[in-house]
């Protein structure tokens, strides 16, 4: 019914959550003498590096040290070897943190010797490399802290996760916040081609109409006056690498299930984690993703129908489109990055999966609804 449909598009009640900002007190003048250089090696697709770039600088506050701008590692399933400033705006981050933390873009001179490539060849007294999952703030003070002291320097990797939660002094918590939701913006292109494809969602072109490749252009006194439609962002999350770590079985047959095991040699050595289970003990668990058929009648069965405008969050699913004909008869106005920007707008993103991740991202961010189809790092980003 239309009470229904009216419903499913409601926002959820106020549960009493409050931005943390709002309380931050005026940041302390910085220590004159920062104790030395931090460097930190972020793994994990962009949703992970971001939750790690945000930790990186409240270990660097915790340590009063001067951070260096955080080093993206090259994906192995991704293949990825876009830099930091290639998918945020640099001098914004380092502007928005100058009071609470010193950042710098490289290293000095003299410290030029500390790259990836020299610690991926011995053992290094400057690298700390066991630095335990969610570690609290005084393990850095009597771990770390020596060596910046000793060394002027110090390079922790892996990073990923390394910082607790709990108990840290609430304004090492608010300053993980003014990173994570004022820092943290997007180099300008990702965000035009965001607003473009935000836009061509809310306001859609008629059947006639080309998409534009000038994305930047005015909005026109034809979309002024149409009412703008509400979509959902649905981030699938159905790639190879998904579909293999989970051990479970996709209805591929043999050929499928050859591939993938092959591919979970390849990439962990065989080391799966769910693999002593059978396919049926996983799906009962709830440890297998849903397929993009089992999505969508999980959206069918919440009361979104055929007239819903869906954008596809994905940066590449598994079995491609023959694994998505049956999504698409469900919800024909699915779209996704391809179908809503010219090839001229995308040549900047094209085959750079975290430039592609930080669009989609971008724009679930501006979404009504966003469905994650599994937990994991995009989901807990947004």
């Amino acid at each position: 019914s239309n009470g229904e449909q009216s419903d499913l598009w409601t926002p959820l009640a106020d549960q009493g959550w409050r931005p943390c900002l709002e309380s931050v007190n005026t940041p302390s003048a910085l220590p004159q003498n920062s104790e030395g250089y931090l460097q930190v090696f972020l793994d994990g697709g962009l949703n992970q590096q971001r939750m790690g770039i945000c930790d990186a600088v409240a270990v660097a506050k915790i340590l009063n040290a001067t951070l260096v701008i955080p080093y993206l590692e090259v994906n192995p399933v991704w293949q990825d070897s876009s830099s930091f400033m290639d998918i945020y705006d640099v001098d914004h981050f380092i502007n928005v943190l100058k009071d609470d933390v010193s950042i710098v873009k490289e290293l000095p001179d003299e410290f030029s010797w500390s790259t990836r490539e020299y610690y991926a060849t011995a053992i290094r007294a400057t690298r700390i490399k066991r630095a335990p999952v969610h570690a609290s703030a005084n393990w850095y003070l009597e771990n770390v802290l020596p060596v910046l002291q000793s060394y002027g320097i110090a390079a922790i990797s892996p990073f990923s996760h390394r910082l607790s939660f709990d108990n840290l002094p609430s304004e090492i918590q608010q300053l993980r916040c003014k990173v994570n939701f004022k820092a943290l913006v997007f180099v300008p292109h990702i965000r035009a081609l965001g607003d473009a494809i935000v836009h061509r969602l809310r306001y859609p072109p008629g059947e006639t109409e080309a998409l534009s490749s000038d994305y930047l252009r005015v909005t026109t006194d034809q979309n002024d006056k149409q009412r703008p439609q509400k979509f959902v962002v649905l981030h699938l999350r159905f790639d190879k690498d998904m579909a293999a770590h989970s051990a479970c079985d996709f209805g591929g047959g043999k050929a499928e299930k050859l591939a993938l095991a092959k591919y979970r040699q390849t990439i962990w050595g065989g080391r799966v984690l769910n693999s002593q289970f059978t396919d049926e003990e996983l799906r009962s668990q709830g440890r297998c993703p849903l397929t993009p058929e089992e999505i969508g009648l999980l959206l069918a069965a919440l009361g979104f129908d055929n007239s819903t405008r869906l954008y596809l969050a994905s940066h590449k699913v598994y079995g491609g489109e023959a694994r998505i004909s049956t999504l698409r008869e469900l919800f024909p106005l699915m779209e996704n990055k391809k179908s809503l920007a010219s090839s001229e707008e995308r040549a900047r993103i094209k085959g750079k999966a975290s430039l592609l991740a930080a669009v989609d991202y971008y724009v679930g961010m501006h979404s009504d609804i966003f469905v994650s189809a599994s937990p994991g790092n995009m989901h807990n980003a947004l």
